[in-house]
């Protein structure tokens, strides 16, 4: 075991890691660990833009912009959080500027603006054009530009560094601590422990457990799974986004920037179906809403291809230029992978798991919560693993690049201020017992039952049950299927049993958190009898504002990976808007 010591530690080097560590860098001593070289981060595959209401090209205010995300959000957003992001929003995409991110440009050199999904003025009456953007890679310019201001600010990465547990302890008040972080060395096989007065979790979603998604293969909830396992609670787990533009078959994402562009959806027949489900603004409706329309698109046969399976984009009335200059990563995606030629061709385009809106319930100061109001001291988390609900039951596009910056450095402060304002506490005796034993456990010759296989049958049954719409029935089966594959888990092979570069052993440990986090999002979803937002019950289809507009709470009780989920209710902060009917 090797020890290190830091103020500040934060696990996870994407968009809110890295703004955190920005902010906490220059006022105390700071580590980031990442399972990924920084730029690999998947903060990089964002792509169409960040939105703001800086005017720049047509009339806009924040509190259009809160306006958008509460009701986009079905109104399960925490509004007071909405507010605070949509009004941080403008100096959020300033900063960015300053450190040197090359923004498209108007004529006049301001930072061009372009429609995004949901995105309205005068509080719904028509779109507006809010999203900054870098051409079609506004992530990976994020990611490059945050990178570099880290390396100015003499950040200490530890690369390829996997986080295994989180080390808690209690003040003399009874009152929970997080004081450390274990994690596995992937080049050495060794455990090291960071022993940390602030501790920030920005380890991003879970949409591996999904067979068609839009995220990376490293996307496996790891932070959200050790925080489970250490008896905090998960918020909202039964609210994932399908993003309604994938490569039919390959989840790859076309980026909404195309239908901010001007693309239009259209099913088998040409029709530009969306003016039958979003008259007002058509194919820019919110993510969710254009999601069910077209997997309903192709439930009454008007689907597209060879087993009437998808729909498609056109984008061919936008021309070459157009598409080379502002969509050029899209393009060359429809080329490569499918073999169709947007300038020409309809792109074929289906849902694909994109987002997680749930996750560790944080307050606006990036605080991790152990129940509705107590916060864990020293524990901090931000971005997608992070629940501080300002996307209640669906994200508008473009918000989750604004709240990687806006609460990753929030988080910074705050974990900084933390840090500089208390001493270190003692570690556990053995810190790293819990994950010896694991590790030992998983190597050791136990099974016959294949990672690969337990995870390809839990992202099937994810897709088949419990994706874009859900039934009792389904989630029930899906429910059963994910207990079975757990039984099964307990009996894996991990075939290599070298210290270096095992993978094999990392995969077997991101499966384990896939399954328990796959739980809990089946749990909360059965829970949840209504429709709202990602969350599309067919036996519920009505959105029930009177038993359900609370936040879920989700606990595991026991130890061990097969344990009993308890669920309890967060008040959802309501402040000037009134729950509506969502009309686009």
């Amino acid at each position: 075991m090797q020890e290190h010591r830091y103020d500040v530690v934060i696990v996870g080097a994407g968009g809110a890691g890295m703004r955190a560590a920005i902010e906490a860098a220059p006022r105390a001593r700071t580590a980031v660990l990442t399972k990924l070289y920084p730029t690999r981060s998947h903060t990089g595959a964002a792509q169409g833009g960040m939105c703001a209401a800086l005017a720049n090209v047509e009339e806009d205010n924040w509190e259009w912009h809160t306006f958008d995300t509460v009701k986009g959000g079905d109104y399960i957003v925490d509004q007071d959080a909405a507010e605070l992001m949509a009004k941080e929003a403008i100096d959020a995409v300033l900063d960015l500027e300053k450190m040197g991110l090359p923004f498209n440009r108007t004529p006049e050199g301001r930072i061009d603006q372009r429609r995004f999904g949901g995105h309205t003025r005068d509080h719904g009456k028509a779109p507006v054009r809010r999203a900054c953007y870098a051409a079609d890679r506004t992530g990976h310019m994020i990611l490059q530009t945050l990178y570099q201001n880290c390396v100015k600010h003499n950040v200490e990465f530890f690369n390829e560094f996997y986080a295994l547990d989180l080390n808690m302890t209690t003040d003399e008040n009874g009152e929970p601590v997080a004081n450390g972080v274990v994690a596995y060395e992937l080049a050495t096989g060794e455990i090291h422990v960071f022993h940390a007065k602030a501790i920030i979790f920005a380890t991003g979603g879970s949409g591996r457990m999904y067979k068609t998604t839009s995220n990376a293969h490293t996307l496996t909830g790891d932070g959200m799974g050790i925080v489970f396992r250490k008896g905090l609670p998960l918020e909202d787990m039964e609210f994932h986004q399908f993003h309604p533009t994938g490569l039919a078959g390959l989840g790859i994402l076309i980026s909404e920037a195309v239908r901010g562009e001007g693309g239009i959806l259209r099913n088998v027949d040409g029709e530009r179906f969306m003016e039958r489900y979003a008259p007002t603004i058509k194919d820019l409706a919110p993510r969710d809403i254009v999601a069910r329309s077209m997997v309903l698109e192709v439930l009454e046969g008007r689907g597209a291809g060879p087993n009437k399976d998808y729909v498609y984009i056109d984008v061919r009335h936008l021309g070459e230029d157009v598409l080379n200059e502002k969509l050029p990563d899209i393009t060359e995606f429809s080329r490569t992978y499918l073999g169709v030629d947007p300038v020409t061709e309809l792109v074929p385009v289906y849902p694909t798991c994109h987002y997680i809106m749930g996750g560790i319930p944080t307050n606006v100061d990036a605080q991790v919560l152990a129940n509705n109001d107590q916060v864990v001291h020293g524990l901090y988390a931000a971005g997608e693993c992070a629940c501080v609900s300002v996307h209640g039951a669906n994200r508008l596009g473009t918000n989750s690049l604004l709240d990687i910056n806006v609460f990753g450095r929030r988080a910074g402060l705050a974990a900084a201020a933390y840090a500089n304002s208390t001493d270190f506490t003692e570690l556990e005796e053995n810190p790293t017992a819990m994950v010896d034993e694991w590790l030992a456990g998983l190597l050791s010759e136990h099974g016959n039952e294949r990672v690969a296989d337990i995870r390809t049958e839990l992202q099937q049954t994810m897709d088949n049950n419990a994706a874009v719409f859900r039934t009792e029935e389904t989630l029930t089966t899906v429910l059963g299927d994910i207990h079975a594959l757990k039984e099964r888990y307990n009996h894996i092979r991990v075939q290599d049993k070298g210290k270096r570069f095992n993978s094999d052993l990392l995969e077997a440990v991101e499966l384990g958190f896939l399954l328990e986090l796959a739980e809990v999002t089946v749990v909360s979803a059965l829970n949840r009898k209504e429709s709202r937002g990602g969350h599309a019950r067919e036996d519920y289809p009505d959105r029930d504002d009177e038993n359900f507009m609370v936040h879920t709470m989700a606990y595991k009780m026991g130890d061990g990976l097969i344990a009993d989920i308890e669920l309890g209710y967060k008040p959802v902060v309501q402040t000037r808007y009134e729950p509506m009917e969502r009309k686009y």
